[in-house]
């Protein structure tokens, strides 16, 4: 994190009103980016969904993440997943739905949503280095069966800038359980993505509604700056 000579807070521009963030205490969070949900082959297509609807946010979150780098900000990533005997795995959740696979099943990149295979690994462009946090979930949200919130307590974290994937399921139910416990979430909307566009647009109104009720939502236009503040001196700001 940036010294005494660097800017340790700063205004965003986001909906539905600008945020003021304490740097030292926010955390960038990157929410399952696996090849499971965006690569063909994983559990995403084997749901009967358009992958490449995701890829749109595999850039976005490259930069965002590689500023927060720079800036020195904890940075988390999650993976969803299960243990290799499922038992961790409701049984209404794996029998739900139709999909040409099911969880634990095998598949091209291994089974299907199971911790250890290949299709469970984060993609390439966002492969986690040294020093960066990686919380296993078996659920939608992040701090569900997971040690996120004594993560983030431990390390005096306030604030999260929440990224990945789903926008409607994953991102938004992790975003409501931050908001449930306290955190300030701004969501960063070119940077989480959803199979379906309507649910995209619509899930990030429903974050910003009512006076931001989940949260903020701004593009990586509007955080990349503002990040990118705590590498450069106050003299230069």
């Amino acid at each position: 994190m940036a010294g005494a000579n660097y800017p340790l807070s700063g205004t965003v521009a986001a909906e539905p009103a600008p945020i003021d963030l304490d740097w030292p205490a926010t955390a960038l969070l990157i929410i399952d980016m696996q090849r499971d949900f965006l690569q063909p082959g994983g559990f995403g297509e084997t749901l009967g969904n358009d992958v490449s609807q995701l890829a749109r946010a595999v850039e976005p979150i490259a930069a965002v993440l590689s500023v927060a780098r720079e800036a020195g900000i904890l940075v988390v990533h999650t993976r969803e997943g299960h243990l290799p005997d499922l038992s961790d795995a409701p049984p209404a959740k794996i029998e739900r739905g139709t999909p040409r696979l099911r969880i634990g099943d095998p598949g091209p990149m291994g089974r299907i949503l199971i911790r250890g295979e290949p299709g469970h690994d984060i993609i390439a462009e966002l492969t986690p280095i040294g020093g960066e946090i990686v919380i296993d979930k078996p659920g939608k949200g992040a701090f569900y069966a997971t040690d996120l919130g004594k993560v983030l307590q431990d390390r005096g974290i306030a604030n999260l800038l929440v990224c990945g994937v789903t926008t409607e399921v994953c991102v938004h139910t992790t975003t409501r359980e931050a908001n449930d416990r306290g955190y300030e979430c701004l969501v960063v909307s070119d940077c989480v993505g959803s199979y379906f566009p309507d649910f995209q647009r619509i899930g990030l109104e429903m974050i910003k509604a009512q006076g931001g009720i989940f949260g903020w939502v701004a593009d990586s236009g509007a955080v990349i700056p503002a990040l990118a503040a705590l590498s450069t001196p106050l003299s230069q700001v």
